[in-house]
């Protein structure tokens, strides 16, 4: 295989579905595009993990005293872990699943074990903190006789605007829940702070606005979650992190502050790389079928835009420099990776997805039409 094509990607516009697009796009590593080549068997994701170990690291330098948790839900591949365990403070699971897992490969890690809807075999496991959803939750975990630092996560009337998704309906509970959960608290069930995760898909700047309202409170000790923007239209383009550490170290006023960001921090580092098995034309629309689908990288679907790529070209196109749109082998309308993107493809050609290192494998339904599953190969230097 000869080298990079042409790299494409773009944020899905509805009212623009027929319209092509070149969107801008970042390169990818040679690194990465020479290891794509090289794999023995597509589909398969490969993780880049001395570029995530070199970003989590700027991420820890630059959010200082702030404590950085990672949430395991976005990406749990055991050898992503492993390379956040070097610059985390701790990992945020959200299951009893999560949580064995990643006991299992840290053991004594510090946890924070949140999410809706626990059973009372999931408030009875070791953690570091503890983050109850409602009163009913408090009063459960109260008639366990087990001890416990708590975080109240609070779901507070705020205005997010421009966020990709607000966490609100049953997330948390409102400033009545958390005055009802206040008498209950004493020796063995202890109140730490708050926890809060309002919305995702926000910059530095807003997540500072935010921040500044969640900490008019008296508590000691505050989470605001993740929510970091990730632009999949402009993969260049990253979360301005040393403005955020330093915003941050100006609010935080000797509190103990902490964040849990999860596809700020792996997303990056991932990739999804595929072949071309057939190109054809129907009703004049270009596509390009290929090994694997959204069973196997969910995001484009789940998220509606189009995932950025770059095309290694096996040999002639069979179209080029036209509008392509990409797609799987599902037996539906919706499998769907990019839509009208102005490229050069043909038969034999790897596809190499950018931006699957979260929220990608592990969201997405694997056993429908029980295709092969995706090898994981991970790249060390």
């Amino acid at each position: 295989m000869t080298g990079p094509h042409v790299p494409a990607s773009a944020a899905a516009e509805p009212a623009r579905a027929n319209a092509s697009r070149v969107p801008a796009t970042a390169a990818i590593d040679p690194r990465v595009l020479a290891a794509a080549a090289a794999l023995p068997e597509v589909p398969a994701y490969l993780y880049d993990l001395p570029a995530l170990d070199e970003h989590v690291a700027a991420v820890r330098r630059a959010l200082g005293a702030v404590e950085l948790y990672y949430a395991v839900k976005a990406n749990p591949d055991a050898e992503v872990l492993r390379v956040l365990a070097g610059h985390v403070d701790g990992f945020e699971v959200s299951s009893a699943g999560e949580h064995a897992h990643v006991t299992g490969l840290f053991p004594g890690a510090w946890v924070a074990l949140g999410g809706p809807g626990k059973t009372d075999a999931e408030l009875r496991l070791p953690h570091h903190r503890l983050h109850v959803e409602s009163p009913n939750e408090l009063r459960r975990l109260l008639a366990t006789g087990l001890e416990a630092d708590v975080l109240l996560r609070l779901n507070p009337d705020l205005p997010v605007e421009g966020a990709a998704l607000t966490m609100s309906g049953p997330f948390g509970m409102d400033e009545d829940g958390v005055a009802e959960c206040l008498p209950l608290f004493g020796d063995r069930v202890r109140l730490r702070g708050l926890h809060t995760h309002l919305a995702s898909g926000l910059d530095a700047e807003q997540l500072l606005g935010l921040a500044r309202r969640l900490l008019d409170n008296a508590y000691e000790e505050v989470n605001l979650g993740g929510g970091m923007a990730v632009s999949y239209e402009s993969p260049g383009s990253r979360f301005d992190w040393e403005a955020y550490g330093s915003g941050l170290a100006g609010l935080g006023r000797g509190r103990r502050l902490r964040i849990e960001p999860g596809r700020a921090l792996t997303v990056y580092c991932g990739y999804y790389v595929t072949r071309v098995v057939d190109v054809k034309r129907v009703r004049g629309q270009a596509y390009a079928i290929l090994l694997g689908g959204t069973h196997h990288l969910r995001t484009p679907a789940t998220k509606g835009h189009d995932q950025p790529f770059t095309v290694l070209p096996d040999g002639r196109p069979d179209i080029t420099d036209e509008p392509v749109t990409l797609v799987g082998q599902l037996c539906t309308p919706k499998d769907v990776f990019a839509r009208n993107i102005v490229t050069s493809v043909g038969v034999g050609d790897t596809v190499v997805f950018e931006m699957a290192g979260a929220y990608a494998w592990n969201i997405s339904h694997h056993d429908f039409l029980m295709h092969p599953k995706p090898a994981f190969h991970h790249l060390r230097a």
